[in-house]
């Protein structure tokens, strides 16, 4: 089969395979993808109603049609109204049931009463106790220590009913996660280079390109609805692919090149590439000239930077980089290079961020058909709110006496950190965790562990009863977004829009929605003034009206489309950016100014030492990391993780030769601060290079509540014992651990 015969039908039955061959054998992938036919199937009604809604397994939120027979949700489906799942969802939203019914939920408010923090022993208590509670210790922490000595961690939208509550009460420290361990380095690199970030969409036109570039970046695997679906038609209609990964990820199986390149060396390889493309003009001159500062600088900068010097430090071929670059080259400026997600590496990853950037910038890519659109949104008014009384001081997440001259949101590690007390300018003495399971998310968690013990008071809002909550002192259960209203979403996309998140059915057990307990807590504290309205309905009504979005249509579709607007010079868009000298800065006068480099440099990273491996690890198509791996429903697809091993790694282990490693055997991962993992089964494998060892993130939870994932497999994150720390914004790179593996008896 050629490139340009692969169907999305043969490719989304390759990915699936990836999370496992149950996926196949049942005929779910036909299901969760409606392959039989080229449009989008009638759902039909499966019971007495259909609800529209939207997503909350992954922050892709697509828009999703929940089935409802007599009270109970009997399946989920895409809505064919909403852009982002087009009447398709991906394996995660279609096992949203899956966390509904979850027997493990949480049921009722906990308090940890007697038994030691972190015991994960609590005394079942009502609404009013435990709240009650919640308010007098952070009263308590507000007496003693200031409000600012409060901090907040929160992922997913339900996060955002609880900021008034902090603002109130006067503290800045309020950090999500993604931010410093995903996001950070790229929407900073990217933001230095073009003058803005990404974004939780990424404008990135898969539909049109003719080349795209994945570095590190696993489409297929990362199943963020809208890009799959499109690279999957993309695929089939002859994209030109070029795959850069140290594994043979399932999209380097459909690449025209695949550099398996030596982890840590991309910033050689892009190096490499723009000197290519700028020593034999494949660049595009004349919007280089139009719309961009620096190109003098970078041709200076990359004149040495040939393949054959990249070669030595990434281990590729030359003729490789230099062939991939000109296919790359070739397609211009409907040569999408891929910003990818998750960039926290080798904390050189804001520089790597930019030299990406600037790559797509000799490219002609931004604001061009194919490459990176420039999409608006639909503009909602905020809520109005009375100002808040008082100016909190500076967020404690920066070590004392540093900074990081290109965070512009606050950093979870940090103040993780800030708890530990004399760390940061003041200590952080309290947190309030929401929908995050800091334990699992944040590298280090032996440091988190001990930061959580310093602490005065922490309380956890959570559906499941992660590892987080059993360190809490308070543990408050939210029900399913199944069950809630959040806010309104409207996100910029090429076609603008509002979304609504409603309640399919009532919450079940105990359960409360994130803005009910937001405002009971904001009424103990006597901030009520911040939450003037009566309940989330009424708060989303009057959004939706002052943002002259019809309210009965959002009930009715779930989604309320606006008019296209120009997003790309084709449409008639003139491209803008937001940096100081308003073009595209290829050499940065701000940065060096700071005393930063203006232009990526290359330094190689640490090598592992004798006898160990470097861990690097990605993620399986039907989990969102560690928050789905107790659904039982996408468990029947992927249940536990694998350590990836090259044979002639194998062959050559220490200790191993008597009988050499082979597929299945169990095996423990030690790092080299002597941490060791959970027995977790070997795959001996060509798909991966020989100095890595490749897991996915996500398993081996030890929170005993999680009856179903604890203990299946091996914890990425208690292997991430050392980082690199990014100098420019701060994010924690992680790529930095090795191992070693042992075998593990039966």
């Amino acid at each position: 089969m050629t490139m340009a015969d692969l169907t999305r039908r043969a490719f989304l039955k390759i990915g699936a395979a990836g999370g496992g061959a149950a996926t196949l054998a049942s005929g779910l992938t036909t299901e969760w993808w409606g392959l039989d036919g080229s449009e989008v199937p009638d759902p039909g009604t499966d019971g007495d109603r259909v609800v529209p809604t939207f997503c909350d397994i992954c922050f892709w939120q697509c828009g999703a049609l929940a089935h409802v027979r007599g009270g109970r949700v009997t399946k989920i489906t895409g809505n064919p109204r909403h852009p982002l799942s087009r009447g398709r969802l991906c394996p995660r939203g279609i096992g949203g049931t899956g966390l509904l019914y979850d027997p493990d939920r949480l049921k009722r408010p906990l308090i940890r009463r007697r038994a030691a923090r972190g015991s994960e022993e609590f005394e079942e208590a009502t609404w009013d106790e435990a709240l009650d509670t919640v308010a007098t210790g952070l009263r308590r922490l507000r007496d003693r220590h200031g409000p600012e000595a409060l901090a907040m961690y929160y992922h997913g939208m339900g996060g955002a009913w609880f900021k008034p509550l902090l603002h109130g009460l006067g503290t800045a420290n309020v950090a999500a996660p993604s931010y410093a361990q995903c996001r950070g380095p790229r929407e900073e690199g990217y933001r230095a280079t073009i003058g803005r970030d990404m974004g939780s969409h990424e404008p990135v036109d898969i539909a049109h390109a003719r080349c795209l570039v994945l570095i590190g970046s696993h489409l297929g695997e990362n199943m963020h609805n809208t890009q799959v679906q499109d690279f999957a038609d993309a695929i089939g209609r002859g994209l030109d692919l070029v795959v850069v990964d140290p594994r043979f990820s399932v999209a380097a199986s459909k690449a025209r090149h695949w550099l398996p390149i030596k982890p840590g060396t991309d910033i050689a390889l892009l190096l490499a590439w723009m000197h290519v493309l700028i020593d034999e003009r494949l660049y595009d001159s004349e919007y280089v000239a139009r719309l961009t500062v620096g190109f003098d600088q970078l041709r200076e900068h990359v004149r040495d930077r040939t393949p054959e010097w990249a070669a030595v430090r990434t281990g590729l071929d030359p003729r490789l980089i230099r062939d991939s670059a000109r296919t790359i080259g070739a397609a211009r400026p409907a040569s999408l290079v891929h910003p990818g997600r998750r960039a926290t590496w080798y904390g050189d990853d804001t520089q790597r961020s930019r030299a990406m950037a600037i790559l797509a910038a000799l490219l002609g890519s931004f604001g061009r058909r194919g490459g990176y659109l420039q999409p608006a949104a639909t503009s909602l008014p905020a809520y109005p709110l009375p100002p808040f009384e008082r100016e909190p001081r500076a967020p404690a997440d920066h070590p004392r006496g540093t900074a990081y001259p290109l965070a512009t949101e606050v950093l979870a590690s940090g103040l993780r950190d800030a708890s530990i007390p004399g760390t940061a300018e003041y200590d952080i003495k309290g947190w309030l965790v929401y929908g995050t399971n800091l334990v699992q998310s944040m590298p280090q968690p032996a440091r988190t562990r001990e930061a959580i013990q310093r602490l005065d008071f922490i309380v956890s809002i959570d559906v499941l009863p992660s590892e987080i909550c059993g360190w809490s002192d308070v543990v408050l259960p939210e029900c399913t977004y199944l069950e809630r209203y959040d806010d309104l979403r409207a996100p910029a996309w090429e076609q603008p829009f509002v979304a609504l998140r409603q309640p399919v059915i009532d919450p079940m057990f105990d359960s409360r929605p994130g803005w009910w307990i937001a405002r009971e807590l904001a009424r103990r504290l006597d901030l009520s003034r911040y939450y003037p309205w009566d309940d989330a309905r009424g708060y989303l009504r009057q959004r939706a009206s002052d943002a002259g979005v019809a309210w009965t249509e959002l009930l009715e579709h779930g989604v309320v489309l606006g008019a296209h607007e120009p997003a790309c010079e084709e449409d008639g868009l003139t491209p803008s950016f937001g940096t100081p000298s308003g073009k595209i800065e290829l050499f940065s006068e701000a940065l060096a100014a700071m005393g930063a480099e203006p232009l990526p440099e290359f330094r190689m990273p640490p090598q592992p030492p004798p006898g160990q491996l470097r861990l690097i690890t990605g993620r399986s198509p039907v989990h969102t990391f560690g928050r789905t791996t107790n659904n039982r429903f996408l468990a029947t697809c992927d249940d536990r993780n694998e350590a990836w091993v090259n044979p002639s790694t194998a062959r050559s282990l220490p200790g191993f030769e008597a009988r050499p490693l082979e597929s299945g055997d169990l095996v423990t991962l030690v790092n080299q601060d002597g941490v060791r993992s959970d027995p977790i089964e070997a795959r001996v494998t060509e798909r991966v290079r020989g100095d890595v060892v490749y897991v996915v993130h996500g398993f081996g939870h030890s929170a005993r509540g999680l009856t179903f994932a604890h203990g299946r497999g091996a914890s990425t994150s208690e292997l991430s014992t050392g980082v690199a720390v990014d100098p420019l914004m701060g994010s924690p790179g992680y790529n930095v651990n090795f191992v070693r593996i042992e075998r593990q008896e039966a």
